[in-house]
């Protein structure tokens, strides 16, 4: 059995809770008091942690996508002057690590880039989220790993044979595995749920689900197959204006997704066959013959 992980005194693995995330990301369109509000709601829903995403945006946009033209709330601009305005900077990072502190609830991001590993290496985070964009990047992936840290590498857009060559730079030593589906919102019959079987049965290493669907069913279901990390974006509303925004949870269907997790996780049991002593009342009233007296 996969040896458990440590995220900041928080174990991730078989027989420990669930790791519940609320992903924020880009969902705070550079705000940071839609990023608080979306901090309070993921505190209030009984999250483990939520988690960002930093880039280096003259790194991270891919030449090609640079100087495309696209209609934002803030007028026409380019689309590396659209990453650059919804980046936070250091100051607004201090806030948000003062604020989660606040608030007692962990916090930790994914970096697109090498000086975003360093950057948020500064906030001594719990673990290092590597995005299914980053998967074949070995250079990033060897950054992440010279961090020491705990590590959560999402698996979308990813070949098997690809997921293999990331876990073998990587290490199966404090690594977790989430299945995903890079498609923003997912189909539910893209989702291949029974991937996350597979990843278990091939890797040495905790397995977890990375959702983008639109509902909460899937992701329960992901949690009945085994997933032991669960990570949805979480957004004020829906119908905000971003590209993540449609695949996210708002704050009610949150409280309700966390309430419904752990209700299947305690459902779920440890496999083990008993008789419970809440039976045994029913074992006197209803069995004819008791276990004692069969020969």
């Amino acid at each position: 059995m996969p040896q458990s992980v440590d995220f900041g005194g928080r174990r991730v693995g078989a027989g420990e809770p669930i790791y519940i995330v609320a992903e924020i990301g880009i969902n705070h369109n550079g705000d940071l008091g839609v990023a608080k509000k979306l901090i309070d709601a993921a505190k209030l829903s009984g999250c483990d942690a939520v988690k960002f995403q930093k880039r280096t945006p003259e790194l991270a946009t891919p030449p090609d996508q640079r100087d495309l033209v696209r209609e934002t709330p803030w007028g026409n601009m380019t689309y590396l002057e659209y990453r650059q305005r919804i980046e936070f900077d250091e100051d607004a990072f201090q806030e948000i690590d003062r604020y989660c502190d606040d608030r007692g609830v962990a916090w930790f991001a994914s970096a697109w880039d090498e000086p975003s590993v360093a950057f948020l290496e500064q906030f001594d985070p719990p673990c290092h989220k590597i995005p299914s964009a980053a998967l074949t990047d070995d250079s990033l992936l060897a950054s992440f790993r010279r961090t020491g840290r705990p590590l959560v590498l999402s698996t979308g857009m990813s070949t098997m044979e690809q997921i293999r060559e990331a876990v073998e730079t990587l290490g199966t030593d404090s690594l977790v595995l989430t299945h995903c589906t890079s498609t923003y919102p997912c189909r539910p019959e893209e989702l291949n749920l029974s991937m996350i079987h597979t990843l278990r049965d091939t890797f040495d290493c905790p397995v977890g689900y990375s959702g983008h669907e639109v509902g909460l069913q899937t992701t329960i279901a992901a949690v009945a197959l085994g997933a032991r990390f669960i990570e949805r974006h979480i957004t004020l509303d829906r119908a905000m204006w971003g590209t993540d925004q449609a695949a996210s949870v708002e704050p009610g269907g949150f409280m309700r997704l966390v309430r419904d997790i752990r209700i299947v996780e305690a459902a779920l049991g440890d496999g083990i066959k008993r008789v419970y002593p809440s039976e045994q009342p029913i074992i006197r009233k209803l069995r004819r013959v008791g276990v004692a007296e069969r020969g």
